[in-house]
């Protein structure tokens, strides 16, 4: 199809971090009264405070678990509670994409954790119930960066001995998560809702907080991983303090977010609408001969962060060094044309596409991609 469709996205965002704004975003949006202001004021204090509620409104925290606002995005929050709480017992280490290796890497190499890594090749998933329910363990909801989530935490036991660490940045808000058997939830919310970068989120259970104050860590902790003072958790952190100076316009346009959300619904609706994107982009990759899912179970396939590889068998005659370049030569060509942005999968990841399908991206938006990249794929394969 080498003719330009006729319909561009309205709205050609498809990255998988930062994310599309809502529908309807505009700066005009956001209350800019703390801007200026210290956010330890009672002004700054109170946005922050705010946004944690807001977050345990919409996603259904249980109100014993503790919500906080952390630096450095996800990669913070987890690097936190693995630095703070690992060590007492053994761990479990679970990876299927490059973030979750990232934190296999942290716990062998940095932290030197008595640790049994459970990993699979993108596309498929770890061995979950090898998992040992006295060990501690760590998985990512939803790879990222090869679009296979868990399929459910029923492989989670009820009567586990040790924490359970979830990095759920590409999950929450569009898949749901069973707060009874996470100990540890983090996410940053420049993913599913489409907010600013570099701030984290970490929501602490009561047994991650008895771990907190039990088990002193053998290891220096950087200030901004301190989560305990005087042997007890820094209850601040977790009431609209922080460990130290949050972007407070960063913070508005977050509770921009979650207002907009509430006003839809609810997580109900995040989840249908996320779930209706990947289904048109499924829908999409059905019939098209040339591309197929990353993953091949539909069980464990991502509705946010969809992976595709390119199955045509030209493609599969060039080296991975030519691949990566005719994928990038799809990107120059949709986003010349003001088509797509950022649809390239990961640098870690087998060469293809990742288009992010959120609750933020319209349905429209994804049924008007399918034919550009159509374009985009048969312009690139009369150049190589």
């Amino acid at each position: 199809m080498e003719t330009t469709p006729a319909v561009r996205p309205a709205r050609p965002h498809f990255s998988s971090g930062p994310c599309a704004k809502r529908p309807g975003w505009s700066p005009e949006n956001l209350n800019i009264a703390a801007l200026g202001r210290s956010h330890r004021s009672k002004l700054g204090k109170a946005r922050l405070a705010e946004a944690i509620e807001r977050t345990r409104a919409l996603l259904g925290v249980p109100d014993d678990y503790r919500i906080g606002i952390v630096p450095a995005s996800d990669t913070g929050a987890v690097e936190m509670a693995m630095w703070s709480m690992l060590g007492a017992r053994p761990v479990d280490m679970l990876a299927w994409e490059s973030f979750g290796q990232g934190w296999v890497t942290d716990a062998v190499k940095q932290l030197g954790l008595e640790a049994r890594i459970f990993d699979a090749p993108y596309g498929e998933i770890a061995d979950l119930g090898a998992v040992d329910p006295t060990h501690d363990v760590v998985f990512t909801w939803n790879g990222t960066t090869s679009g296979v989530r868990v399929p459910d935490a029923g492989w989670i036991s009820d009567k586990r001995e040790g924490i359970v660490i979830c990095d759920a940045t590409s999950a929450i808000f569009a898949q749901g998560l069973d707060w009874p058997k996470l100990d540890v939830v983090t996410y940053s919310w420049q993913k599913v809702l489409g907010g600013e970068g570099a701030h984290g989120v970490l929501i602490l259970s009561p047994r991650a907080v008895e771990r907190l104050e039990s088990y002193a860590p053998p290891r220096p902790l950087p200030k901004l991983f301190r989560l305990t003072k005087g042997g007890k958790l820094n209850a601040g952190i977790f009431e609209g303090a922080t460990i130290n100076t949050p972007s407070m316009l960063c913070v508005e346009d977050y509770l921009d977010a979650l207002k907009w959300a509430a006003g839809l619904g609810g997580l109900k609706a995040l989840h249908a609408r996320a779930d209706a994107n990947a289904a048109a982009l499924g829908a999409w990759v059905e019939k098209t001969s040339w591309i197929d899912f990353l993953c091949a179970d539909p069980a464990l396939r991502s509705n946010t962060s969809v992976c595709l590889k390119v199955i045509e068998p030209a493609f599969a005659t060039l080296d991975e060094s030519e691949q990566r370049a005719f994928v990038k030569a799809m990107e120059k060509l949709l986003e010349s044309e003001d088509a797509a942005f950022d649809i390239g999968g990961y640098r870690d990841a087998p060469p293809g596409l990742r288009i992010w399908c959120g609750a933020t991206v319209e349905t429209s938006d994804i049924e008007a991609l399918g034919p550009w990249l159509d374009w985009a794929f048969a312009k690139a394969r009369a150049s190589f």
